[in-house]
């Protein structure tokens, strides 16, 4: 019996994946624990490793995004035959009754989205724009009745094989599945259920048709933003976001805001939408941790701690003193959070990553430099867990190398905090008896949630930390 092979789910917040690379031919044997796909989440890449043994038969394609749980292929035994229905159980769309202007014969077309844009994977558009081919004339035979790219490339070798363009209709029935659900992401469901809205009024994501967290907002905020109408139906038409205004000159190249790139900007401008942020600057003395970092050097042995680790390390003990700066905003309200996880940015060519350093208060100095060392060669090799990137409670975000002094983090939701830290320098000041001498320091950078607490106690927590700076021997305490 063919057993499915489903889009795995990673991590606790993975929604869906988009399919990178198939590792083993169609029809090849594959054993258990065999890599056989490269999948793209919204933060890292990862191999997918086969669950079982058997025939390989593919029944999604390269550039395809499918939600965790989806069938994306099967595993079939000698001479066994693929199921004839093979497109995600999840996802199976229910036909619409409406006129098509094609003989009996013709193929099924693809499906549309509410905003009556064609449901097409981004690797096929990127085709079809690269061979001139309009994909809503396109026949979609991925999973969901999704156009991929393999049907672009057979549209461009085979004109007989397309369809003529739907005639346009001033309403587009809702995707469902064969369950009668609107096609939506986890995230979606659960905030609309929360609002008690209709998942059948968002509009669907242009690009893969699902309704997603963003739209259920992004409807919401309109709906609130627009008078209700004083016509017959009393319906209210809601607001459509203005496009932006084209490029000033002929752009050398364009840079797709996708993947990495487009979480981070959607998730950076969430964030900046969703809270009262505020940023404070505050200067900490760094000689003592100088002076016990040349004497670990000189000790030899274990690994070196550098200057991000010592402001690590404050950071943690600074929230288990001020436990209000370790929390997340819910439903419910405040919730403090009794586990202190700090995550480190990490700076790659495509954007910015955060690994997670679990349980930061049960780590030495030691410790915790070979923690920041794994996680940030992890994080530039691509091989980080999702597990990895979970979980993180507060932020530390450094620009020091760079010549920064200080600047404004933007925090990383769900969190309430995160701390910018500037370059190590020299400042003259003046000593007990007017003489100038030098100390060394660097300007940490504290963006906190107004609405979870105050400047006071950010201030308050943001002294805690220069003063862990100065004693560096409480940063080896583990708890």
């Amino acid at each position: 019996m063919a057993t499915e092979f489903i889009m795995p789910k990673l991590g606790l917040t993975m929604e869906e994946g988009t399919i990178l690379e198939w590792l083993v031919e169609d029809g090849a044997a594959i054993t258990p624990g065999m890599a056989v796909l490269r999948i793209e989440t919204d933060k890292v890449e990862s191999d997918v490793e086969s669950p079982a043994a058997g025939i390989l038969h593919r029944a999604a394609g390269v550039g395809d995004t499918f939600a965790c749980g989806a069938t994306i292929g099967f595993l079939l035994a000698e001479g066994e035959q693929p199921p004839a229905a093979t497109k995600p159980t999840s996802a199976a769309p229910t036909p619409a009754a409406a006129p098509v202007a094609t003989t009996a014969t013709a193929p099924a077309v693809a499906r549309a989205s509410l905003d009556g844009r064609a449901f097409v994977s981004p690797n096929a558009k990127r085709v079809a724009r690269e061979l001139g081919i309009d994909v809503a004339t396109v026949v979609g035979t991925g999973p969901n009745g999704r156009v991929v790219a393999a049907d672009v490339q057979n549209a461009h070798q085979n004109p007989g094989a397309r369809r003529a363009p739907a005639a346009a209709s001033p309403t587009v029935a809702p995707i469902v599945s064969s369950n009668g659900q609107v096609l939506a992401t986890a995230a979606a469901r659960q905030l609309a259920e929360l609002l008690g809205l209709d998942l059948s009024l968002v509009p669907y994501d242009p690009t893969d048709g699902r309704v997603t967290r963003d739209g259920v907002a992004a409807y919401v905020r309109s709906r609130l933003a627009t008078p209700v109408s004083s016509g017959a139906s009393g319906a209210t038409s809601p607001t459509t976001k203005a496009p932006l205004a084209p490029a000033s000159q002929t752009p050398a190249s364009v840079k797709k805001m996708s993947g990495m790139r487009g979480t981070i900007a959607k998730r950076m401008h969430s964030s900046l939408q969703e809270m009262a942020q505020l940023t404070l600057h505050m200067d900490a003395d760094l000689d003592a941790v100088v002076a016990d970092r040349e004497a670990r050097k000189a000790h030899g042995g274990a690994t070196l701690p550098g200057f991000t680790d010592y402001v690590i390390a404050a950071c943690a003990r600074a929230l288990r003193l001020h436990p209000v700066v370790n929390s997340q905003v819910t439903d419910d309200g405040i919730a403090l959070l009794p586990d202190v996880h700090v995550s480190m940015a990490v700076a790659l060519d495509e954007g910015l990553i955060v690994p997670v350093i679990t349980n930061t208060l049960s780590l030495d100095l030691p410790d915790l430099a070979e923690q920041t060392k794994r996680l940030s060669s992890a994080a530039r090799e691509g091989k980080l867990a999702l597990s990895e990137l979970e979980g993180g409670t507060f932020s530390v975000s450094t620009l020091g190398m760079f010549g920064v002094d200080g600047f404004t983090p933007v925090i990383n939701p769900p969190n309430t905090a995160i701390l910018g830290v500037g370059r190590l320098r020299d400042d003259v000041v003046l000593g007990a008896k007017g003489k100038p001498t030098t100390v060394k320091r660097m300007t940490l950078s504290l963006t906190w949630d107004h609405r979870v607490f105050d400047g006071a106690p950010a201030a308050q927590f943001c002294k805690s930390i220069v003063d862990l700076l100065s004693d560096p021997a409480a940063l080896n305490a583990t708890y």
